[in-house]
């Protein structure tokens, strides 16, 4: 497999402009790293301290109090395990924050989000809202990429420095919307996971080794999004109209196959959690007369219902 290819041209504005990063993990040691990369001064703090001394060892600096990580720079990356603990660190810090850009790329709930930008704007800070759709080895390569949400003004202010760490993809003034796109992206890529699991489980119980029948089922993964592409130029048009066109498959035709999955499960006394869940789906889609709809048509049942 080829290594992740890290980008070699930045843009030049705002080069060299110091950044602080708050939250060492794996995720804030490699933005960390890829700023220090294209010769950003990078000033750290994390609650254990320890956590900071390999990026110190590469030339970051390690601020004695969050206060004065705050102080070190205009843009200042939280990448923490969630909104809590912001107002943990920076409470104490508050007075800071008055005309600095706070870039939240931790996870959290949308609501949670609003919440903080609000909190932001209370002292006299900008806030953007991120969401990080790689992992921490590919921060800065050219897969890697960021939603983000919030003050556009503040994301144009700073887009050089965080386009280092991936392509920025601008969703709109509202803070919450960069959360629920990774929400939403997490949501598909968390419940692909578990089926991936599930299958796996299913032809174990027939004998067949996981690093034989992963290659296969990764295989219909990959061809999800073609398959989709395929039924329609934009998918979600049809959707977005209230169109749900049963020519090529039909709610009944999948929900018959949601239940052989589940007889299957049940047989082979595999946890039946997600095949019911799936299988519930479909159920409640023909119980309301749409088993001649399009699969689509099982969105009715997972909608906040009025």
């Amino acid at each position: 497999m080829n290594e992740p290819q890290h980008r070699t041209t930045h843009l030049t504005t705002g080069a060299n402009r110091p950044v602080t990063v708050i939250g060492l993990g794996p995720m804030g040691q490699a933005m960390t790293r890829t700023l220090l990369g294209a010769g950003h001064p990078v000033t750290v703090w994390n609650r254990t301290a320890g956590r900071a001394a390999d990026v110190v060892a590469e030339g970051a600096t390690l601020a004695a109090t969050p206060a004065e990580a705050v102080e070190a720079s205009d843009l200042v990356i939280l990448s923490l395990t969630d909104y809590r603990a912001m107002y943990d660190i920076l409470d104490g810090a508050a007075a800071s924050l008055t005309g600095r850009t706070l870039v939240n790329l931790s996870s959290d709930t949308p609501d949670r989000t609003r919440e903080a930008a609000a909190w932001a704007a209370g002292h006299g800070a900008r806030f953007l809202t991120g969401g990080v759709m790689v992992p921490a080895p590919m921060i800065g390569t050219e897969a890697s990429h960021v939603y983000f949400s919030g003050q556009e003004g503040a994301l144009e202010a700073h887009r050089a420095e965080l386009a280092l760490l991936g392509a920025p993809r601008y969703l709109g003034e509202e803070p919450g919307l960069a959360q629920m796109m990774y929400q939403a992206q997490l949501t598909v890529f968390l419940s692909a996971l578990s089926a991936l699991m599930h299958a796996t489980a299913m032809l174990g119980s027939a004998g067949m080794k996981a690093a034989q029948a992963l290659p296969e089922l990764l295989g219909s993964t990959d061809a999800i999004g073609a398959i989709l592409r395929a039924g329609e130029r934009v998918p979600g048009t049809a959707l977005d109209a209230g169109e749900h066109p049963g020519d090529l498959s039909t709610v009944t035709m999948m929900g018959a196959t949601a239940d052989h999955i589940v007889e299957t499960s049940t047989s082979l006394g595999l946890d039946l959690a997600l095949p019911l869940a799936v299988r519930a789906h479909y159920r409640h889609a023909i119980e309301n007369g749409h088993g001649g709809d399009n699969w689509t048509r099982i969105i009715d049942g997972i909608r906040a219902q009025p």
